[in-house]
């Protein structure tokens, strides 16, 4: 039957299996960590509790990796083992300390340098109880040697790493010999731990103090208290260790100071070594006990987790080929279905953290491409020139009597070819992020390296070659544009015809809304403000906030043009924006020239400016004055008017060609590339990647063998402990709780009653711990009155010790 007392060893074969993992646990086991400033005398106590000199000493920072020590009760030998150096036992602990100072400058250097990587050391002998403790370093506050400037944070975090754990106890040690209110210990402890439930003061170098001083206060737990109060040690001095003094002397005139000095005879029960180990395992035990239903819960959710991992790895035979392509064909399936998902959105396998590859693309139809069609550049002044030119040549000698249609064919299928260029970088910009997508998805099948760069150089051949042939598809839309010039469309606004408006109630349709900064309304108010803007196909409002009850200005769009603002130009550093303005020569609106709006995200204004051109706001192509026309035309009105209405034709079928690449070219984008792309994901790409003819496509990568070793290793250790703890749990049910050291360290002192009842100083009394649920307060000193009652209920008065001598009775009767 499984007794309580080997919940330790349990947990030890816990972290010696997660220490072997790869990645860290997800599982927080309970632990020890010694905390204290350089110096503190960390070393000696632990050297204390194993009985022997094992640990490197010397002057700065010795303790320079985490060092996990575990100690194993055995009936007989002495032997240390380390994690890294399996199969090896160490029984000269010389030895131990010369590995534990090799493995640190392995790993750290010799340069004083420190890791968050812990040693792992099991130490078995019959002088030591149960017990796992972390020793970590000191805190230190000036870097020394070739150590960086900021060693000092470097150890901070690594121990807030260990004890901000709920599941760690912390072993705060202080020297009795500096003040504690300035103990770097309890504030790391106070930090993470404000209510002191997990935190065990130790006081060293009590021998050390001023003559005419004393700890006791400290040790009653009167002054800072804690909840699990203080335990004394006196540690050898560096004379004895200089001089080779055996620890178990060193133990024995310990107990020999304690009982023998005059502030702490009183205490000698509670205090030394042998009390600390036998106290911390308890602690330790009870607090494995308490957080037992948690750590079940943890292995039950990760042995769920691992199963259908081992089941595949149990089936797994890397020499059969029907396996090995069985592999395969699930590989690629599950490739093609997050493809599938990235794109189209469809599948259980959607992201919710991150915008996918088919929204992205999606932005690339509606809003990029909007916006590159509308920027194509006009200079104006010379598109009327190139008019009034083209008008005077096909006219020849005659002259003109009407506006020449050939005029408009030249200057329009000028301004179509100008379309090319915008519709091929939709093309490449959709391809670069298809390739991303597929670099994304490949790398995930890193199990499998050679099939990963496989899979990603079949599908980047996909879509070259599916790029190209969209382009020659959009070029012949554009080229068959350019061939003939529809002036029977019905958009189409002729010379002598109406132009077509919009159809009533399309004014107020709801485009866009959103948060901008206007940099130039109320610049005597404060200059740059805020507003919740809301875009229709008509106007443009703002209001004070997104309620849109407090309405500052109601815009009217017609005849407004857009322009790029400088960056520099904008007011509170916004770093990009636009200007809306009226070509003509009155305000926009109120006494404002021009609207400038602006926001720090500039992906977030390019999605302002495509609304804009949805509500029919464009930019600005030039200055629109007619001075090309006057260099042509000169004084004849009759050519002015002519110039006029082609340039007036012209925008109108360009505006009409513009909105066929607008439609054309994200279906000609979503057929030839994503469909095709997407077919041969789901279809081709098997029987594509064996064509090629690559061998040794399955061969696993250089740490998936590991990788399997360590899933194995973790869920045996897994299903070991929980079933070990499952037993624990119904089998010793009827165990008694061990004695007294679970409830003797306290944070408050309670009152005892008085008795008449008396006891020795010098003979250790066993003390019966109170029937309580909470922890029970440090037992008062025999024959005085406790501190005033505190939260804590009051500890069951001590029985007289066999053979004690009779002390003098209190100073009042006690309670009937």
């Amino acid at each position: 039957m499984t007794n309580i007392q080997d919940l330790i060893p349990i947990v030890n074969r816990l972290q010696d299996a997660f220490a072997a993992m790869s990645s860290a646990p997800a599982i927080d086991l309970p632990q020890i960590a010694v905390v204290g400033g350089q110096s503190a005398g960390k070393s000696s106590v632990l050297e204390n509790c194993v009985g022997k000199d094992f640990l490197p000493r010397g002057s700065g920072i010795v303790t320079r990796r985490p060092l996990v020590l575990q100690l194993n009760h055995v009936e007989k030998g002495e032997w240390g083992e380390f994690l890294h150096a399996k199969n090896r036992k160490f029984t000269n602990f010389e030895e131990i300390r010369k590995e534990i100072e090799d493995e640190t400058d392995r790993m750290t250097g010799s340069n004083k340098g420190i890791s968050n990587v812990p040693i792992n050391l099991r130490v078995y002998s019959p002088n030591v109880l149960n017990l796992t403790l972390i020793d970590l370093p000191g805190l230190t506050k000036v870097a020394v040697g070739d150590q960086p400037v900021d060693i000092e944070q470097q150890i901070r975090d690594m121990i807030m790493h260990f004890i901000s754990k709920p599941n760690c106890l912390i072993l705060a040690v202080s020297p009795a010999n500096s003040d504690l209110a300035n103990s770097d210990a309890l504030k790391l402890a106070k930090e993470v731990d404000p209510q002191g439930l997990r935190t065990i003061g130790v006081i060293t170098k009590l021998d050390l103090m001023d003559e005419g001083t004393d700890a006791r206060a400290i040790l009653e737990n009167k002054h800072i208290p804690l909840r699990r109060g203080y335990i004394g040690v006196v540690n050898r001095s560096q004379k004895d260790i200089m001089g080779n003094k055996d620890i178990k002397a060193a133990q024995e005139a310990e107990r020999r100071y304690f009982l023998s000095h005059p502030s702490y005879r009183h205490l000698a029960d509670r205090c030394g070594t042998a009390y600390l180990q036998k106290g911390l395992n308890q602690q330790l035990t009870n607090h494995i006990r308490e957080t037992l239903p948690a750590i079940r819960q943890s292995l039950q959710d990760q042995l769920n987790e691992l199963e259908p991992q081992v089941a595949e790895i149990k089936k797994f035979n890397p020499d059969d080929p029907n396996m090995k392509a069985k592999v395969m064909m699930a590989v690629l399936y599950r490739f093609a279905a997050e493809f599938l998902t990235s794109v189209e959105g469809v599948g259980d396998l959607v992201d919710v953290k991150d915008l996918s590859g088919g929204c992205r693309i999606h932005k690339l139809y509606h809003e990029k491409l909007p916006l590159k069609l509308a920027k194509v550049e006009f200079d104006e002044n010379e598109i009327r020139r190139e008019i009034g030119i083209t008008i005077r040549n096909v006219s020849g000698v005659r002259g003109s009597v009407f506006t020449p249609n050939m005029a408009f064919d030249v200057i329009c299928k000028k301004q179509i070819k100008m379309f090319h260029e915008p519709a091929n970088d939709i093309i490449d910009l959709v391809c670069e992020e298809l390739r991303s997508i597929i670099a994304k998805l490949s790398a995930r099948i890193n199990k499998y390296p050679m099939l990963s760069d496989e899979v990603d150089r079949a599908c980047r051949s996909t879509i070259s070659e599916c790029c190209e042939r969209c382009k020659r598809f959009l070029e012949v839309i554009v080229d068959g544009e350019l061939a003939y010039i529809n002036t029977r469309h019905p958009d189409f606004e002729s010379a002598g015809g109406k132009k077509k408006g919009k159809k009533e109630g399309d004014g107020g349709q709801v485009i866009r809304k959103g948060i901008l900064t206007t940099t130039n309304v109320s610049m005597l108010k404060g200059g740059s403000k805020e507003y919740w803007f809301v875009l229709t196909a008509d106007t443009l409002a703002w209001y004070k906030d997104d309620k849109e009850e407090d309405q500052k200005y109601l815009l009217k769009l017609e005849n407004v043009k857009l322009r790029e603002t400088e960056s520099g130009k904008l007011s509170l550093g916004k770093k990009c924006g636009f200007a809306l303005f009226n070509p003509g020569s009155k305000n926009l609106f109120k006494d404002q020239r021009q609207l400038e709006l602006s926001h720090e995200d500039e992906e977030y204004i390019e999605g302002w400016k495509s609304g804009f051109l949805r509500a029919g706001v464009y930019p600005d192509k030039g200055d629109g004055d007619a001075g090309g026309v006057e260099a042509v035309a000169g004084n004849d009105p009759h050519m002015e008017r002519n110039v006029e209405k082609i340039r007036s034709m012209v925008d109108s079928y360009v505006n009409i060609v513009s909105n066929v690449i607008k439609d054309r070219v994200p279906k000609a984008i979503t057929h030839i590339i994503i469909h095709q792309l997407k077919s041969f994901v789901q279809e081709d790409i098997a029987g594509y990647i064996f064509d090629q003819g690559v061998t040794n496509l399955m061969d696993e990568s250089a740490g998936e063998e590991q990788r399997r070793r360590d899933v194995l290793q973790l869920y045996l250790a897994s299903r070991d402990a929980l079933e070990i703890i499952n037993d624990v749990n119904s089998k010793t049910v009827s165990t008694p709780i061990p004695p007294p050291v679970e409830n003797s360290i306290q944070i408050e002192a309670q009152p005892t009653r008085p008795s008449g009842r008396s006891e020795s100083l010098n003979q250790p009394v066993v003390r019966p711990a109170a029937p309580q649920k909470t922890m029970s307060a440090l037992p008062a000193r025999p024959g005085r009155t406790a501190p005033p009652p505190s939260r804590t209920p009051a500890a069951a008065p001590p029985r007289p010790s066999p053979g004690s001598v009779p002390k003098r009775p209190p100073a009042r009767p006690s309670r009937p």
